[in-house]
Formats: C-alpha cells, structure tokens, sequence
C-alpha cells in the first residue's frame, strides 16, 4: 500500500528546527481564498463571500442552495477549505433577480456571508490563484536563532510540493478505497468516492516520486529530460538542455521541476527522467494502468513550491506565521520543514 505517514517524507532542508502544537483552537489556523480577480458587480450570478468556523464546504454549499431553492449542483466554489480552520472563501449561487444585499450576514451552523456581490459566471473548481494563511503554533520549543534560518532558507529556496495528508482522508481512508479498487477489482459505488480514490491514488505516486527525488537531491534542479513548470501558472515545456538562463530561472523559483499525475497519455520527459520515475515507480503497475483505464489523462505538477510573502514573529512560546501559496498547494508541506508539529485537530479536506 502507497500510504506513508507523511512525518516520513523526505524532508529538503534537514530535521525540523523546533516542536509545537497547531490546530489547538480553528483560530490558529485561517485560511483566506485569493481569487485573483475582483467581482464582475453586474451578471445573473450572486458571488458570496463565506467566514466559516468548523464548518464543511460542502455542507455549507448545500445549505446556501436550500436557502436559494436550488440544486447544490448548481452552487460554485473554487476549492475545498479545512474544515478545522477559519476560512473565507466565495461561492455562486444562480440568481438574476436576487440582490447582493439580501444575503448579507445570513448565517447557518459555523458560518456567516460576509460580503455578497453581482458575478457573471459560475465559479469552477480551481479558478482561484491560491490561499492566504495565517497560522499560530503554540508551546514551541527550539532555538529561535535556527528557527530563524530554517524561515528565510523556506522563503529563499522553497519547499518540496508534496500533497499533503488531508488529500488521503481521514486516517487514509481514500487511498484504501484506491487500493480496494486497483488491486481487488472492488471499485466505489459512489462517485463522489470514486473521484476522491483516484485524486488519493495520483497524489499518492506524484509523492513518491518527489521523495525519490529529494533523496536524489534533485527536487529542485532542472536536468535534461525534465518538464519545467512556470511558477503560478500551468505552463509547461520541455527541457532538451539545461543551459545558464534555465539555472538561473531555477535558482529565482520563476521554473521548477515537475513530477507526474499519472494516468493516459504522454509524459513529454526524456529518456534520463523517464527512467527515474519509472524506477520509482516500480511497484506500482496495477495503481498506473488503473489511473489509465479510469480515463485520467497524464498532467505535471510542480515538484518545488515557492511560499510567497512568508512573514513569521516568535513571541515566547508562540509563532505566527503568514503567507501565501498557489492553488493546490498544502501548508502543511511549508510547517514539515520548519517544525515537528502536533495537532489538537486533523483537517480532513484540502484545497484542490
């Protein structure tokens, strides 16, 4: 089975500088969705904008539909946020005639709209830019001097892109119905089940790979062969030859490396990298050509994740940390390298 504690990754930059606890309340840990663009104000949508405590996406998305009177298929959100957090993010809701106003502060258990406004169109899966976070970890217990240096190396040279734990369900229980289903033929009924089992799946191989990878000491080096991604966007090209300007480029976090979301289709590697990620993947063949026939097509993600604007204060036992990241990316991989961290409650959703 694929699935790993995610305490045993490979981590780039050494052991954790310090130990602490997050989550202890849904306080220390606030999630605001960055858009990437303002609202149309004028079209037959309604854009909202949600604070939510303790509270699901999608159960907030169905009750927002009960009070429109419409099918929760027809409510839109960009992302999946923690449900053990403060989160603010926005969904859409069908409506020519509804007016922004009359959704002010309406509430339901562990949320509360907070702005609304005129949009033209549904929002979809993955349209925002990324997530801003603000997170308190408490009873830390390290060298403030080191911790310090781990910081500025993380803003500096990044971290390893791995999925993060919340992708594999609550005590892995979405890559065990992708292991029901790749190794014993037993596939999900459900299909809200099943698309969770191949997302798991697919996460589960890309961190094998970069494990491989930062082992190797190669997660964030370009070589001959890779399929460089353009930081913040889902540009991609191959590389033939790694000449100055592409090391510089590197170097500055503006390309990485990427790895594969396995499944159809070509993966536009060369034959060195091609190599590797095959030999990583060794044990995995049923997991691939079970990825293949569900119909997924081959992509590339970022092996290296740049942590924008991280900003961090120590004040005796306490740090606060913020900063920004790309859609799909996990805060999570950003703390593995920094401390060891205990948590009072597991989130079990992600952004994705």
């Amino acid at each position: 089975m694929l699935l790993r504690e995610f305490q045993s990754l490979p981590r780039a930059h050494g052991h954790a500088v310090a130990t602490g606890r997050i989550r202890v309340a849904p306080e220390d840990f606030v999630v605001r969705e960055w858009l990437g663009f303002e609202p149309d104000e004028a079209g037959d949508h309604l854009l909202v904008i949600v604070r939510k405590r303790g509270a699901n996406t999608q159960w907030v998305a169905r009750e927002l539909a009960r009070r429109a009177g419409i099918h929760p298929r027809d409510v839109g959100f960009a992302g999946i946020k923690d449900r053990n957090a403060v989160t603010e993010q926005a969904f859409t809701l069908p409506g020519r005639t509804v007016e922004p106003a009359d959704w002010l502060g309406f509430t339901g258990e562990g949320f509360e709209v907070i702005r609304a406004h005129r949009q033209r169109r549904k929002l979809k899966r993955g349209a925002h830019k990324g997530n801003d976070f603000r997170i308190v970890v408490r009873d830390v217990v390290g060298d403030a001097d080191a911790l310090d240096e781990r910081l500025a190396l993380v803003l500096q040279a990044g971290v390893p892109n791995y999925f993060g734990p919340q992708r594999f369900g609550r005590d892995g229980s979405n890559l065990r119905r992708a292991e029901r289903w790749f190794d014993a033929g037993d596939a999900p009924y459900d299909r809200t089940e099943r698309g969770f089992a191949l997302s798991a799946a697919r996460a589960a191989l890309f961190n094998t790979v970069l494990a491989a990878r930062v082992r190797a000491g190669s997660w964030n080096r370009l070589q001959a062969g890779d399929v460089a991604n353009l930081d913040g966007s889902g540009s991609i090209f191959a590389v033939e030859s790694v000449d100055a300007v592409l090391l510089e480029r590197c170097e500055r976090l503006d390309i990485h490396p990427t790895g594969p979301l396995m499944g159809k289709g070509q993966a536009r590697t060369g034959d060195q990298v091609a190599r590797f990620e095959a030999e990583s993947l060794a044990a995995c063949d049923a997991w691939i050509r079970g990825l293949e026939a569900a119909g997924l097509e081959a992509e590339r993600r970022a092996l290296r994740l740049a942590v924008q604007d991280l900003r961090w204060t120590l004040r005796g036992a306490t740090l606060e940390l913020e900063f920004r990241l790309g859609k799909g990316a996990f805060a999570t991989a950003v703390l593995a390298e920094i401390i060891e961290a205990g948590s009072a409650a597991e989130a079990d959703t992600d952004d994705d």
